[in-house]
C-alpha cells in the first residue's frame, strides 16, 4: 500500500525538512548574512543597522477555519505573527508585503474587515504596507506575508547565542492562546474567561518593545518568539546553540484564567502552557550573572516579570522537564506544520 506522503514529510517533520534542504544554501551565504535557521534573515544595511526580513504563510483549514475567526481578527493575527519574528531578533519592523489567494465566495465586506484588522496591528509600530500580490485561489484563502525591519548592528539576537548556565526566561504568560484554541475546537467560548482566551489566540500582541529593549541589555544571549510552544521553541535554541536545557514546568507563567478554564474543560493547563504555542511572547536566555539585574529592570520598564523558567545545560543533557524539583514528562509536543494540525 502506498504511503500517505511518499516523500516522507510526515516522518521527517517541519524542522527535519528545513535542516535537510538548508545545508547547501547556508554554505553559499556571503559573510555578514544570517540565513535559514533564525526568526529572520539578517543582512548588511547601513553602517549602524542591519536589515531583518521574515516571511510567513497562513492557509485556510490548516491555520484557521474561516467561520471561527473574523476577517478583522485574521488580518490582525496574520501581520502580528510576522512582527513577532522581528521582535525576536531585537529589531523594529518597518514595512510589509501582503499576497492573498482569494477563493470564490469571499466578499468585499470580509476583505475590508481583514485589511482593517491588518491596519490595527500595524499602526502601533508604524509599519507600512508597500506592496504584494493577489490572485484567485482554487481552494481556500492563502495569506503570504513578508515583513522587513532593522536592528542596531551588533545587537541582533540569534538562536545560536545560548551558553551553558544561562537562565531561560519568557516575557509573558504562556498557554492562553493554546487554551483559546481548545475552546474554539470544542465549539466556542462560554463566558468571559473563555472569550479572553479566544481573544489571546486571535489577537496576539507581538513583544516588539520588549525585544528591542532586551537586545540592548548586557548578557542577553539568545532570543526567539514563542510561536510553536516552549517545547518546540527551546529545541530550536538547543539545536542552533548546541546545548541542552532544563525546563521547570511549575515556573511557567500560567494565567489564572487559563487555570480556571482548564479545570472547567478538563485539560492540563501546564501542559498547554508548554506545548500550545502562538503566545508570541519572547523566549530568551540570559547570562546568570546579569539575570537578576535584567529582570529587575524589565519589571520596572514593562510592569511584569521576566519569568525564569529554566536553565541552559550542556548538549549531553538534552531537554529535561522538572515539576517541583522532580523529573517530569509531558505527553503532548509543540507544533510542527507537517505533523500537527492547528485551526484558528
Amino acid at each position: 500500500m502506498a504511503s500517505r506522503e511518499p516523500d516522507g514529510l510526515d516522518r521527517l517533520g517541519e524542522f527535519g525538512f528545513i535542516a535537510r534542504m538548508a545545508r547547501p544554501f547556508i554554505r553559499e551565504l556571503p559573510a555578514g548574512v544570517e540565513g535559514i535557521g533564525d526568526d529572520c534573515a539578517v543582512m548588511p544595511w547601513t553602517k549602524g543597522e542591519r536589515l531583518l526580513v521574515t516571511t510567513d504563510m497562513l492557509l485556510e483549514n490548516r491555520h484557521f477555519i474561516r467561520n471561527r475567526v473574523s476577517g478583522r481578527d485574521l488580518g490582525w493575527k496574520s501581520l502580528a505573527v510576522n512582527l513577532s519574528d522581528i521582535a525576536a531578533m531585537g529589531g523594529r519592523p518597518k514595512w510589509a508585503l501582503l499576497s492573498l489567494g482569494i477563493p470564490g465566495g469571499v466578499g468585499l465586506e470580509w476583505l475590508d474587515a481583514f485589511y482593517k484588522g491588518w491596519r490595527e496591528a500595524a499602526r502601533p509600530f508604524g509599519v507600512r504596507l508597500v506592496g504584494g500580490d493577489t490572485t484567485r485561489s482554487p481552494g481556500g484563502i492563502v495569506i503570504s506575508i513578508v515583513v522587513g525591519g532593522t536592528v542596531r548592528a551588533g545587537k541582533e539576537k540569534l538562536r545560536s547565542g545560548a551558553a551553558a548556565g544561562d537562565v531561560v526566561a519568557v516575557t509573558g504568560a504562556v498557554g492562553d492562546s493554546g487554551g483559546g484554541l481548545k475552546v474554539l475546537l470544542a465549539g466556542g467560548p462560554e463566558g468571559r474567561d473563555e472569550e479572553r482566551l479566544v481573544r489571546a489566540h486571535h489577537r496576539p500582541r507581538p513583544h516588539v518593545e520588549e525585544g528591542e529593549w532586551l537586545a540592548g541589555r548586557p548578557g542577553v544571549r539568545a532570543m526567539m518568539d514563542v510561536s510553536d510552544g516552549i517545547d518546540s521553541d527551546i529545541r530550536r535554541i538547543m539545536e542552533r546553540s548546541r546545548v541542552g536545557a532544563d525546563i521547570a514546568l511549575d515556573r511557567l507563567p500560567v494565567s489564572a484564567v487559563l487555570r480556571r478554564v482548564a479545570r472547567k474543560r478538563g485539560f492540563e493547563a501546564v501542559e498547554t502552557a508548554a506545548t500550545g504555542g502562538e503566545d508570541y511572547c519572547l523566549l530568551v536566555t540570559v547570562a546568570p550573572e546579569t539575570f537578576e539585574r535584567t529582570a529587575g529592570a524589565f519589571k520596572r520598564r514593562f510592569g511584569r516579570l521576566l519569568a525564569a523558567v529554566g536553565t541552559i545545560r550542556t548538549k549531553a543533557s538534552g531537554l529535561r522537564y522538572f515539576l517541583n524539583g522532580r523529573p517530569a514528562h509531558i505527553r503532548a509536543r509543540g507544533y510542527d506544520h507537517f505533523k500537527s494540525f492547528r485551526n484558528s
